[in-house]
């Protein structure tokens, strides 16, 4: 089965991509990560995004469309969208990208979170700046503040969540990425689950759409 997950940034579309490719050996397209790897390779891509990223805004569609479409083109199976789409447009793309493929998808699951709730979990958000583990300075600290405890590496605050970036994050989602609640809606792909609750009970009502 092929899922999008989407919501708003901070709405735990990570941590549920993770359970499924763990428990379900389910494959995880993100675009946040393949956009960290560009930086952090500091490829002429990266470069690009990064100056969009940092704003909070979002990444021109000819950027994450071309990115996604090579990842696709590798023959994945059982894939999770996550953070793609977030407009209209590039949900339309996506579908005639997925007809050139000859894949689909089957969910499109949207995760329902209260604003004040996000900022709370972006504002805390910790990453290693070595491999990428997330924490969160009150519900997931790592156990020498400043270190990795997979790596040692350093864990920072991302520019892009940061209060100022945060407000302007949401303010282009609200804008840009709900439509696609209607246009997942007159595809029939549609669904949505309450992301503000335990991450087991999230990751048990998403199992029970894909079953």
């Amino acid at each position: 089965m092929n899922l999008i997950l989407f919501g708003a940034p901070g709405a735990g579309k990570g941590t549920q991509s993770e359970l499924l490719i763990k428990r379900d050996t389910m494959t995880q397209i993100s675009t946040g990560d393949l956009f960290r790897a560009a930086i952090k390779n500091q490829t002429e891509l990266g470069k690009k995004a990064q100056a969009f990223m940092d704003k909070g805004e979002l990444v021109p569609d000819s950027i994450v469309i071309g990115m996604v479409e090579e990842v696709l083109s590798k023959g994945n199976s059982s894939f999770i969208l996550d953070g793609f789409p977030r407009t209209v447009p590039q949900a339309e793309a996506l579908d005639q990208l997925l007809q050139k493929l000859h894949l689909k998808v089957d969910k499109a699951i949207f995760l329902e979170v209260p604003n004040r709730i996000l900022m709370g979990r972006l504002t805390g958000r910790r990453v290693c700046k070595t491999c990428a583990t997330v924490y969160h300075i009150e519900s997931k600290p790592s156990k020498v503040e400043g270190v990795c405890d997979k790596c040692g590496g350093a864990v920072v605050q991302r520019n892009d969540d940061k209060e100022e970036v945060i407000g302007n994050r949401l303010k282009a989602y609200e804008e840009f990425t709900m439509p696609l609640k209607n246009y997942y809606k007159k595809t029939g792909q549609y669904a949505e689950v309450d992301g503000n609750r335990d991450t087991e009970e999230v990751y048990k009502s998403i199992k029970a759409l894909m079953n």
